[in-house]
């Protein structure tokens, strides 16, 4: 079970550090809406827009759509509403996972955001039924394969969020929609040392890859030691599932 009020908590504190650290998350959100396809959606639900870099990407590409865009931090939606201004584009503070929209949406989309939800496929369920008839959902979410090269270092799995792994996934999106595509991508960043794979893993809102352990200088220093004997420097991987599928009809 993820800790949610833990993440909120960190995601709020390290809101103005988010941007400087987030080109993972970025990068994600480009290779999304690439995958949105050519339909041109009227009304959108951003979930978990984080500091707004991805719902800037939707606006850009769908310029008339009307969009919302939701985030459990308030400090997070705070940045995103200062990037966007005039942008017609509404911002909610609020669990998306447990939020009630009362609305229909053309296009429910996330960027690297559902691995923090406590039940995923629930919430698909969930967000089948605010879809309109043959409204699309596309979404980005880390796989179980992220990370491990830091995990391996320390002899422990991380618990940065409920990584799940692509058959997972597939099956849980058949079970409400159809035309389900799960693609994977394996990204590799290389960072100069270890400290600057733990901000970033800590700025971008996983409290530091150390499963909240405050570990001293000498143990960080013992570990990239241990890393770089692994795997010969800093590189971190980042396993990506791009995810899409069509509202399933009642007769389907």
């Amino acid at each position: 079970m993820v800790a949610k009020e833990k993440i909120k908590r960190n995601f709020s504190r390290y809101a103005a550090y988010y941007d400087e650290y987030c080109s993972v998350q970025d990068h994600c959100g480009r290779g999304l809406i690439a995958k949105a396809g050519v339909e041109n959606f009227g009304k959108i639900l951003d979930i978990g827009c984080g500091t707004g870099n991805y719902t800037k990407l939707l606006r850009e590409r769908f310029g008339s759509a009307v969009i919302k865009a939701v985030d459990i931090s308030a400090e997070m939606v705070a940045t995103a509403r200062g990037k966007s201004a005039g942008q017609r584009i509404e911002f909610i503070v609020a669990d998306a996972e447990t939020a009630q929209f009362g609305e229909k949406f053309e296009l429910v989309t996330s960027n690297a955001c559902f691995q923090w939800f406590d039940d995923l496929e629930k919430s698909l369920g969930r967000y089948k039924n605010i879809l309109d008839k043959n409204g699309i959902i596309l979404f980005s979410i880390f796989g179980p394969s992220t990370l491990y090269e830091l995990a391996e270092a320390m002899g422990e799995s991380l618990s940065c969020g409920s990584f799940v792994g692509a058959e997972t996934i597939k099956q849980m999106l058949e079970k409400y929609f159809a035309d389900v595509s799960v693609t994977e991508e394996m990204l590799k960043e290389t960072y100069s040392r270890l400290w600057e794979l733990l901000r970033t893993i800590k700025y971008t809102g996983t409290g530091g890859g150390t499963n909240g352990r405050i570990i001293s200088r000498g143990q960080i220093k013992r570990l990239e030691q241990v890393y770089k004997e692994k795997f010969g420097d800093i590189t971190a991987t980042y396993q990506v599932f791009y995810c899409r599928a069509k509202r399933k009809d009642r007769t389907s």
